[in-house]
C-alpha cells in the first residue's frame, strides 16, 4: 500500500520538474542589481539609485519595477530613460533613479521587481536585494556660542544691470521727439480759398436798371438823379465789357469811341438819343415827357440786350487766352 503511494509521488515530482524547468533556466539567465553610489547622505541631499539587468540578446525582455514618485521615506528626483548596450553574447539594460531625503534615520529601499516577459505574457520575476541609506542631521557644534544675524548686504548699482530699460527708454523719448519735430514743421494744409462767383457786366447792368426801374424815381419827381443814374449804369457797363473809357468821356467822345466796337455801334442811334435826352434833363433842366422817360428805359435795356450775345462771344475768347498763356504741364 505505501508503495504506490510513494511511486504516485515520485510521477509528481517529475512532472512538475519538468513543467517549471524552463521557467527556472529563463530566470537563471537574467541577472538584476540595484546599488546606491552612497549608503550615507544628508538631509536634502541625492542619492542615485542604479538599475540594471543582463540578459541574453534574444528570446525575452525584461520590464524594470515602476517605483513611485514618493516611497518610504524618499521621494523620487529625476529618472533616466532605459538605456540599451550589447556586451558580448548579453544585453545590459540600465536605468538611474536619483532620489532624496527629508527625514533622518536609516532608511531601506525595498527589493525591486523585474518582470520577465516571453510571448506577450509574464513567465517570472527576478528581485534584486534590499539597500539601506543613512540620512544624517547636519552636525552642530552646541560648544560654541552663536554667531550674530548678519545684516542686509547691499549690492552696487550697475548700467549693465539696467541697460535694456534705458535703451527702450532712450528710443521711446528720440520717437517722440521725432514726431512732435515731425507734426510742428509739416506744413499746414492751405484752406482752400473760395471761388467767387463772376457775374457778367451785362446781367450787372439788367439788375440795375431793373432796380433804378423799380424805384420809380422819375414818378416821385427827382428827373436829374433818373438820368444821371440810367447813363451811369451804361457807361460802366460799356467800360467792363468793351474796355471804352466811357465814364470820363462826353457824349460825343464816347459816340466815337465805339465805333470799333461794331456790334454796339449798330445801336448807336438809340445810344445817341439816350444821351442826348439825359443831357437835356441833367444839364438844360427840360422835362421830359412820361413816355420820353419809359422810352429811355427801354433804350438802355434794348441795347444791354443786343449786345449781349457778344459779352458771351467775347467771355468765352477770354478764356482761350488765358488756357494758351498757362505753360503745357
Amino acid at each position: 500500500m505505501v508503495k504506490p503511494i510513494i511511486v504516485k509521488r515520485l510521477i509528481f515530482f517529475f512532472l512538475l520538474g519538468c513543467f517549471l524547468a524552463p521557467f527556472i533556466a529563463s530566470a537563471q539567465q537574467v541577472d538584476v542589481k540595484a546599488q546606491a553610489d552612497t549608503d550615507r547622505i544628508r538631509l536634502g541631499e541625492q542619492v542615485k539609485l542604479h538599475l540594471s539587468a543582463s540578459m541574453p540578446p534574444q528570446g525575452m525582455n525584461v520590464v524594470f519595477p515602476q517605483i513611485p514618485d514618493s516611497f518610504g521615506h524618499f521621494e523620487v528626483v529625476r529618472r533616466s530613460p532605459l538605456d540599451t548596450t550589447a556586451q558580448g553574447n548579453t544585453k545590459l539594460l540600465g536605468q538611474t533613479i536619483v532620489l532624496t531625503s527629508f527625514d533622518s534615520g536609516r532608511w531601506d529601499i525595498p527589493a525591486l521587481r523585474f518582470d520577465l516577459v516571453s510571448g506577450g505574457s509574464i513567465t517570472d520575476s527576478a528581485f534584486t536585494g534590499p539597500l539601506s541609506i543613512d540620512v544624517n542631521t547636519v552636525d552642530v557644534d552646541t560648544t560654541k556660542a552663536f554667531k550674530p544675524i548678519k545684516g542686509v548686504r547691499t549690492v552696487g548699482w550697475s548700467f549693465w544691470d539696467y541697460w535694456l530699460y534705458f535703451a527702450i527708454g532712450i528710443t521711446v523719448a528720440l520717437v517722440g521727439v521725432g514726431l512732435f519735430v515731425y507734426f510742428r514743421s509739416r506744413p499746414k494744409k492751405a484752406a482752400p480759398v473760395p471761388v467767387a462767383v463772376v457775374v457778367p457786366p451785362y446781367e450787372i447792368a439788367l439788375q440795375q436798371l431793373q432796380q433804378l426801374k423799380s424805384e420809380k424815381v422819375w414818378q416821385q419827381g427827382d428827373i436829374k438823379q433818373y438820368y444821371t443814374r440810367l447813363t451811369d449804369i451804361l457807361r460802366t457797363y460799356f467800360e467792363q465789357q468793351f474796355n471804352i473809357p466811357a465814364l470820363e468821356q462826353t457824349s460825343e467822345e464816347l459816340l466815337q469811341h465805339i465805333k470799333p466796337v461794331t456790334i454796339l455801334n449798330q445801336q448807336r442811334d438809340k445810344l445817341r438819343g439816350l444821351l442826348s435826352l439825359a443831357d437835356l434833363a441833367k444839364f438844360a433842366k427840360m422835362t421830359p415827357s412820361p413816355e420820353e422817360h419809359e422810352g429811355a428805359m427801354q433804350h438802355a435795356q434794348e441795347i444791354v440786350e443786343w449786345t449781349k450775345p457778344a459779352a458771351e462771344k467775347a467771355a468765352v475768347a477770354e478764356a482761350g487766352k488765358e488756357e494758351i498763356k498757362q505753360p503745357a504741364k
